[in-house]
C-alpha cells in the first residue's frame, strides 16, 4: 500500500504551520553536523576490490576479536544454547507456556525469536531480496542516497562520528516509518522498482507486531496491557528501520560487522539472512550464535525497555561476526518511543525496596551517545543509572 501523496501532504502542511519537522535531529541542537569526519569508504567496494587482508581501520582490537575457535569452515559453530522461541499465534490463544516462555526471555536473554507471528512469509521474502537487490546496484546509483550524521537517513558506511575510529565492516540503509511527518518516501531507494512499495506494507505490519509485543509485555509485568504503549506515547510512537549488509570479508577473525552494542530504543524486530549466520547475543559472558529459524523475527529488548520496567526486563549486548565467503543482509527494524517524552520507571513497578534506577531521559536525548561514539557495549544505559540508587 503506497500512502506518499498522504505523507507529502502531511508534511507539506507541517512545514507551512512554521514547524520544524526536523527538531529531532537538529544539528544545531544535537552537536551532529552535516559532513561525516572522515571522506566516506563504502565496504562494499572494499569487500569487490579482492583484498588479501582487512584494512587497519577495520581491524578490532585482540580483546575485542571474535574467538578464533568458532570459525570453523568460514561458518560459526552451531551454539549449544540457543535464545528462546515464541509461537505467538499459541501465546495470543492463552497458551500458558509460551507466557511463561516469552517472559523469562525478557528478564534473561532479552532475546527471542517469535513464529506464526502474522507476517506472511512471501513479505518477508519480498523485503529482504529487495533490499539485496538495492545493495547490488553500481555505486553510483546507492550514492544518490548518501546520508550524514545530522539524521542518519539513507545509505550510510559508519556508525559514531570520533575520528580516527575503529569501523565495522558493513554498509547500510536507515529510514523513517513514523510518526508521518519523518516518512519520506522520496528519501527511499527508487531502485528496485518495487522497493517502495513492499517496504510500505512491510513497515505497516510490523508496526502492527510492534503493537502486540508490547501488549504482551506490559502484561508480563502486572501492569495493564496497554501500559507500555502508552509510555511510548500512545499512537504517537517512532518507527525507523536500518538494513544491514555485511559484505564478504578476507578476515573475518579480524573484524566484525557491527561491534557489541545494546539497542537504544524500545523493540527492534529483526528479520535475518535466511541463508547465513551472525548474529551473536551476550549471555553469562559467552558469545551466543543465533540460529534462526524458518520465517521467524528475531526481537530483542532495546535500553528504553529496560528503563520503563526499572531493570526486570533487560536489553543484551549483542554483535555481528562477518564471513569470508558469503554477503549477508538483515532488516533491523525499530519500535520506539516518542522522540521527546520523558523516559523513567513505570511507578507501578517502583516501590520503596525497589526505588527508580533511572532520572528521566527523552529517546532523543538518549540516542546521542549510539550517534555520537558509535556501538559501546551497555556503557551508556549502565552510567545512566541515578547516582541515588545505593
Amino acid at each position: 500500500m503506497n500512502h506518499q501523496n498522504e505523507i507529502m501532504l502531511k508534511k507539506e502542511t507541517t512545514d507551512k504551520n512554521g514547524l520544524n519537522t526536523m527538531s529531532e535531529h537538529d544539528s544545531t541542537k544535537n552537536g551532529l553536523g552535516e559532513k561525516w569526519p572522515e571522506p566516506t569508504v563504502r565496504v562494499q567496494s572494499l569487500a569487490e576490490s579482492n583484498l588479501a587482508t582487512v584494512p587497519d581501520r577495520y581491524i578490532k582490537p585482540p580483546s575485542e576479536r571474535p574467538d578464533q575457535t568458532i570459525i570453523i569452515n568460514h561458518q560459526p559453530k552451531t551454539a549449544a544454547i540457543n535464545i528462546p522461541v515464541v509461537d505467538l499465534n499459541s501465546l495470543f490463544s492463552g497458551n500458558e507456556d509460551e507466557k511463561e516462555r516469552i517472559s523469562e526471555a525478557c528478564r534473561e536473554f532479552g532475546f527471542f525469536q517469535v513464529i506464526n507471528h502474522g507476517v506472511t512469509p512471501e513479505l518477508m521474502e519480498a523485503a529482504r531480496e529487495a533490499w539485496r537487490s538495492f545493495f547490488n546496484l553500481p555505486v553510483e546509483a546507492k550514492e544518490v542516497y548518501s546520508n550524514s550524521p545530522s539524521t542518519y537517513e539513507g545509505y550510510g558506511s559508519r556508525l559514531g562520528v570520533e575520528k580516527g575510529a575503529i569501523l565495522d565492516w558493513n554498509d547500510y540503509y536507515f529510514l523513517h516509518y513514523l510518526p508521518l511527518v519523518l516518512k519520506d518516501l522520496n528519501k527511499w531507494p527508487s531502485l528496485p522498482s518495487s522497493i517502495r512499495e513492499v517496504m510500505d506494507e512491510y513497515g505497516e505490519e510490523l508496526v502492527k507486531l510492534g503493537e502486540r509485543l508490547a501488549r504482551v509485555l506490559s502484561s508480563n509485568l502486572g501492569l495493564k496491557e496497554e501500559q507500555l504503549q502508552e509510555a511510548f506515547g500512545g499512537e504517537d510512537v517512532g518507527a525507523c528501520m536500518r538494513v544491514n549488509y555485511y559484505p564478504k570479508c578476507p578476515r573475518p577473525e579480524l573484524a566484525l560487522g557491527l561491534s557489541p552494542h545494546s539497542d537504544p530504543g524500545g523493540l527492534t524486530i529483526l528479520l535475518p539472512d535466511d541463508k547465513v549466520v551472525g548474529l551473536q547475543v551476550r549471555y553469562d559472558d559467552t558469545w551466543i550464535t543465533v540460529n534462526s529459524l524458518p520465517h521467524a523475527f528475531i526481537v530483542n529488548l532495546g535500553d528504553q525497555i529496560q528503563i520503563l520496567s526499572n531493570s526486570i526486563y533487560k536489553s543484551s549486548e549483542h554483535r555481528v561476526i562477518v564471513n569470508s565467503q558469503k554477503e549477508r543482509v538483515s532488516l533491523a527494524f525499530f519500535y520506539n518511543p516518542k522522540s521527546d517524552i520523558p523516559i523513567q520507571p513505570l511507578q507501578q513497578l517502583v516501590t520503596s525496596t525497589n526505588p527508580p534506577l533511572y532520572p528521566p531521559m527523552s529517546f532523543d536525548e538518549y540516542r546521542l551517545f549510539i550517534r555520537t561514539q558509535g556501538p559501546r557495549g551497555k556503557a551508556y544505559v549502565e552510567s545512566h543509572i541515578s547516582p541515588l540508587v545505593n
